[in-house]
């Protein structure tokens, strides 16, 4: 049993945050209320001045495994997520080979269950992600897929999409969509106005993924399938998720930290390690993201850790891959941009974190009620730190040196402690 006393108790289904002690027992919550400690629990934390909330989940993680082990593997990936505060994980399918076959799958899932939290793995829509034909979406559900992506890649062939709708929701699981339509990018990563003008460089033009987010809200409209589409970024891009909720779309939408707190201006000062896809935008794409995140419009913050090595960023910026990581920077972003600056409640931030990615997923988990499971974030909301070393393979922020709030303190899952101030305990 333990027991965690004083903590600001944060409940993200219901929004609420009120002072309270914790139990748990078995892997589970057995208590939130008053409790003494009276010599019966193995383990007593204090966490007065800290957060309890559920344990993060982060729907959008490249783990690298199988194939690129250099930049990360699951375990690696695993600890830099449990540093994050994060109890569950899916990773996406881009591996090498991709995810597209059962015994690929099976891979990802038992080298995740060696790591202490969960870690779950979308299989490819497409074999080979080759944007040809489907996976066999059945079969690689009933052998634990949680949701189907080709992300890195956007499907072009509108016929397809329209049958991997249709699979999808027969089986009913999730479609998740890397929305930039290549027809309309030179150079990927980095967005296509004034900075990218004034680096000499053709960008990728907003309309790359306002095109394909259009199509796929409305093909989703009439298919019935539940779509969820990946790091929004663009203004038009979010007006068009909120028509189609307001239709009656199954449709859900994810942001990015990075793409919440940085401008293409970044791209000035920090090079490649301001490179991703989609890129960068406005401040006026950055503003529309975070009204997006407080009417609703879009229902859950993910990181799209994308783990690179030191050598590949330091290449031209024209030809380093896009992509940074993300796992142990997303809280304290979404506290020290979101939280201090009343964009969003605490519980507010949290649901987008932790309830909405269970609800996509059909998790057990995003909740903080007698019975959930015992997954939870310990944090300090208010302590300042700086960011530096990573528990990841890899480095490539554009965050190294920034002074951030919220710093985790326990991360734990099942009911153990995977995770306490900087080390990160095996099981």
């Amino acid at each position: 049993m333990v027991l965690i006393k004083g903590g600001q108790v944060v409940d993200p289904k219901r929004q609420e945050a009120f002072l309270a002690d914790v139990v748990l027992g078995d892997g589970k919550i057995v208590g939130i209320g008053v409790y003494e400690d009276d010599g019966t629990y193995e383990t007593v934390m204090d966490a007065r001045g800290c957060v309890v909330a559920p344990g993060l989940i982060d729907v959008h993680v490249h783990f690298r495994d199988p194939g690129l082990t250099y930049k990360e593997d699951i375990g690696t990936g695993a600890r830099a997520a449990a540093a994050g505060g994060f109890t569950t994980v899916v990773c996406m399918a881009n591996t090498k080979p991709p995810v597209d076959q059962v015994e690929t799958l099976r891979y990802v899932l038992e080298e995740g269950k060696k790591t202490g939290i969960h870690v779950l793995s979308c299989a490819a829509i497409s074999v080979g992600m080759k944007g040809k034909e489907l996976t066999d979406m059945e079969q690689l559900k009933e052998a634990g897929a949680a949701g189907f992506t080709d992300d890195g890649i956007p499907l072009m062939d509108e016929s397809l999409v329209v049958e991997a709708m249709k699979e999808a929701a027969r089986l009913d699981v999730p479609l998740s969509f890397h929305e930039e339509n290549p027809v309309f990018i030179q150079n990927s990563g980095i967005h296509h106005g004034a900075v990218s003008e004034r680096l000499g460089i053709y960008g990728a033009l907003a309309l790359a993924e306002d095109s394909l987010v259009a199509r796929d809200c409305m093909i989703a409209l009439h298919t019935g399938t539940r779509v969820n589409i990946q790091h929004i970024s663009s203004k038009n891009s979010v007006e068009l998720v909120r028509m189609a909720k307001r239709l009656g779309a199954r449709v859900t939408a994810e942001v990015t930290p990075h793409h919440f707190t940085l401008t293409q201006e970044a791209v000035l000062e920090k090079g490649t390690l301001a490179k991703m896809n989609p890129p960068l935008r406005t401040e006026e794409d950055r503003m529309a993201l975070i009204e997006g995140l407080r009417d609703g419009t879009i229902d859950m913050i993910a990181t799209d850790h994308a783990p690179h090595s030191m050598e590949e960023k330091r290449k031209q910026l024209t030809e380093a891959p896009s992509g940074i990581i993300g796992l142990e920077t997303a809280l304290a972003l979404g506290i020290t941009e979101l939280v201090e600056k009343g964009y969003l409640t605490m519980a507010q931030l949290i649901r987008k974190m932790s309830f909405c990615p269970a609800e996509l997923y059909h998790l057990d988990g995003g909740r903080m009620n007698v019975g959930a499971p015992g997954d939870l974030v310990i944090f300090h909301p208010e302590e300042e730190w700086t960011v530096g070393e990573f528990h990841s393979k890899s480095s490539n922020s554009p965050f190294v040196g920034w002074k951030l709030k919220g710093k985790v303190k326990w991360t734990i899952c099942g009911g153990k402690v995977v995770y306490k101030s900087s080390e990160v305990l095996q099981n």
